[in-house]
């Protein structure tokens, strides 16, 4: 009987230990989210053909930050409290990068950015779903997969955010094209590099870190 209460009471505290990790990394979320947006709608990040952009800083500090944070205890308990199929599944949300190719089409971003950007992130975030429905089913079968997935998806973010720095208007900029792809560095569209870009970066990274901690790997007879 005492055994059974002991069990019932570790259940419980795994549980709750559980809820108070998510409910901490869903409060920094909100944090970063309205700090992003506050610095969106007081212009630092718009560009202008006579001005050094600033957008990579809202891009590269908060992946660096996430990376050095990576070996915290509290970033641990995250990532051992978020089972890896949600790490990878929750990134369908990429799919709605089917947005630049809509905005291309209505002539508000230039081909050279939407194209690649859109494409990629749609087959990321369609492919996330799967890919973690095939991991949660068969975790060690298919940790390669999970592996090969997250490197796309870094390497599709790189692409989009090199092409969208390319074709914005600034003091440096290599591409001059028209349109440009300004509407990215202005509300609402800014939130794409300044948050979801990182955010991704991070649960990439998170994902793989995870695969490594707990020793997934393909097993071959």
């Amino acid at each position: 009987m005492t055994s059974n209460l002991s069990y019932y009471s570790d259940i419980d505290y795994q549980y709750e230990e559980r809820v108070r990790t998510v409910r901490t990394a869903a409060i920094i979320l909100i944090g970063w989210l309205a700090a992003a947006i506050a610095l969106g709608a007081a212009g630092v990040y718009h560009v202008s053909t006579d001005a050094i952009p600033t957008i990579q800083y809202g891009i590269l500090l908060p992946i660096v930050i996430g990376i050095l944070l990576g070996r915290s205890e509290l970033v641990i308990r995250i990532l051992d409290a978020v089972p890896q199929e949600w790490l990878v599944g929750v990134q369908l949300y990429r799919a709605l990068g089917i947005i630049f190719l809509i905005l291309y089409a209505q002539g508000l971003l230039p081909g050279l950015f939407a194209w690649p950007a859109g494409a990629g992130d749609i087959a990321v975030g369609l492919l996330a779903p799967i890919v973690g429905l095939a991991y949660a089913r068969a975790p060690r079968e298919n940790a390669g997969l999970v592996r090969a997935w997250n490197f796309f998806g870094i390497f599709d973010l790189i692409v989009a955010v090199t092409t969208g720095f390319m074709t914005a208007p600034s003091f440096v900029q290599p591409i001059v094209v028209q349109p440009s792809s300004e509407l990215m560095t202005v509300l609402p569209m800014v939130l794409i590099p300044v948050f979801l870009v990182p955010l991704s970066i991070v649960l990439h990274v998170a994902s793989l870190a995870k695969l490594h901690r707990s020793g997934d790997v393909m097993v071959h007879a």
